[in-house]
């Protein structure tokens, strides 16, 4: 199995990160939402490579086979992670891609780090501008919702992981769009994350304020997000981010969910190689 050292955890013990890597071309880094593992891009992972690109997608500290540290779930943290995949692979002219809490890894990492190795990004359902609500932040979710995944967490985790796949995937009584196989995969994906990262994550996706990072972005950029998004609304999200970066384009899945790298797997491929692979910007579009 391939692992980078991302420097070192507080008693000075390595910090390795599983990655894949898949594919000759120009790099694309797929960095995972929470609370899963790199395995998440298993229908990206699959399928990019067949058109020329090199995929490569790593486990997150704390998740996955990952080393699974007690602390730095902080967001420089997991840009200086980033960072150690780019360095140590000696990657150039990558797209990054950032899915859920990974939409802030990618642009801290720009806006700590500048974008040498890295001529564009995507944005998938992230987490970005800022989740939180604030006298500064009105439109972000209130701090109660917050604590209350951290009391279920520390309570139930894998009952609260259940029932947070269902909302992740837009499942209701009317609503199926993924089986109960695939749930379950998931939740296995969930669980062999490590219950501390699974909650200083959460903190830290919950807490963080991009709107400076964003700000910071200079690459080529889509944003990629369903309006039916119930874990990371569009309207607080991925459409302040598309104000926030100026030379962004969004497409809008209508009606798609938080999950819609599964549900809507084949669109997604393809707007990614469009965007990838093309010497210039897509139009603003809605599914």
């Amino acid at each position: 199995m391939s692992y980078i050292q991302a420097g070192t955890g507080r008693n000075g013990e390595p910090v390795n990160l599983f990655y894949q890597d898949w594919g000759t071309g120009n790099p694309v880094v797929l960095i995972h939402g929470w609370p899963l593992s790199h395995e998440m891009w298993e229908y990206q992972l699959t399928e990019l490579p067949k058109h020329g690109l090199r995929c490569i997608a790593y486990d997150r500290r704390g998740f996955g086979k990952s080393s699974k540290p007690w602390d730095g779930y902080d967001y420089d943290t997991l840009a200086a992670d980033l960072k150690a995949v780019l360095d140590e692979l000696d990657l150039t002219n990558v797209t990054l891609v950032g899915f859920s809490m990974g939409g802030g890894e990618v642009v801290r990492y720009l806006s700590r780090y500048g974008s040498d190795r890295v001529s564009k990004i995507v944005l998938v359902s992230a987490v970005t501008p800022y989740m939180l609500k604030t006298e500064d932040n009105p439109d972000g979710v209130d701090q109660s919702v917050f604590d209350e995944m951290l009391e279920k967490m520390q309570a139930d985790r894998a009952d609260f992981l259940a029932s947070f796949g269902k909302q992740f995937y837009g499942v209701n009584m009317l609503n199926h769009p993924v089986s109960d196989s695939h749930l379950k995969w998931d939740q296995t994906l969930a669980l062999l994350g490590s219950p501390r990262a699974t909650i200083e994550c959460a903190k830290a996706f919950s807490s963080t304020d991009f709107r400076s990072d964003l700000a910071a972005v200079t690459v080529p950029t889509l944003i990629i997000h369903g309006d039916a998004d119930q874990t990371v609304p569009f309207e607080s999200s991925g459409q302040k981010t598309h104000e926030l970066i100026p030379q962004s384009q969004l497409l809008v899945y209508e009606g798609e969910p938080h999950g819609l790298y599964f549900t809507q797997k084949d669109e997604l491929n393809e707007d990614l190689l469009s965007f990838i692979t093309s010497t210039t910007t897509v139009t603003e579009t809605t599914y």
